[in-house]
């Protein structure tokens, strides 16, 4: 496994770049507001990716936060054991994926409300025949109609929130090479390190995608803002107190001692 191991090296020697992790977040805004301006000049030919059927949406997108954290949870427990298997630390750790499934299903929840709240249900595709007896998205598409809101993307919200949960997450790999975990663990701690790599490309592919080819503008930067505010609010407010799962450990206990 040697290749792996020259990929996951290449990875995190990556991610310790300070430049790359400190305009990650703020890249998905730069994209959002091209991407927009792009959509709306119509500048962005038509491709397999502006169909809402393309593989990578039907079965990654639809499903995004359970790849997430179906990738993430083992990996988070593999990676952090070898920091300390107390069930306290890992407890906390764990409180991270709750409360990130929190502000997923906090925030979806409200783009529905609002697009309820500000809509109304038409019967026909151009939107001159209102039919009041339907006062949801939901009853008014399952009786065949159209309903019109205030959509805030859903999609730029949770690719840019899910790329930027899975970047804080595995930050521990940056330690691991002086971890004592044996060849199961560690393989299986590599494999994941890379599926979580190539499911945040896929992420970021997908979000660039809904920015050129789909939903208003101001859609998209609110659904984005409210991803970079749902990381940002807690990695770099919240997670700093100590009423809280604190931050994924940066370094080894050893070499915490030796940098104190």
């Amino acid at each position: 496994m040697a290749g792996l191991d020259v990929i996951v090296e290449n990875l995190v020697a990556l991610w310790r770049v300070s430049a790359v992790r400190h305009n990650f977040p703020w890249s998905f805004l730069l994209i959002s507001v091209v991407g927009s301006l792009l959509k709306e000049l119509e500048l962005v030919p038509q491709s397999y990716f502006s169909s809402s059927r393309n593989l990578l949406n039907v079965y990654f997108v639809k499903i995004s936060w359970g790849w997430t954290l179906l990738l993430l949870t083992p990996f988070l427990l593999l990676s952090n054991s070898s920091f300390s298997r107390s069930v306290t630390f890992l407890g906390r750790r764990l409180l991270s994926l709750v409360v990130a499934t929190a502000v997923w299903y906090t925030c979806t929840e409200a783009f529905f409300y609002i697009e309820d709240l500000t809509g109304s249900c038409f019967e026909t595709d151009n939107m001159d025949v209102i039919n009041k007896d339907f006062v949801s998205k939901a009853s008014c598409r399952r009786a065949g109609f159209h309903w019109k809101g205030y959509d805030i993307s859903g999609h730029s919200f949770i690719l840019s929130y899910s790329a930027l949960f899975i970047m804080e997450e595995t930050a521990p790999m940056a330690s691991l090479k002086t971890a004592n975990l044996s060849a199961l663990p560690r393989m299986a701690v590599n494999l994941l390190f890379v599926a979580l790599n190539l499911i945040m490309i896929i992420w970021v592919w997908m979000f660039t995608c809904t920015s050129v080819y789909f939903h208003d503008p101001s859609h998209k930067l609110l659904g984005t803002i409210c991803g970079v505010l749902g990381w940002y609010l807690t990695y770099r407010v919240w997670y700093l107190k100590s009423l809280s799962p604190g931050l994924p450990p940066q370094r080894h206990p050893k070499e915490q001692k030796q940098h104190a």
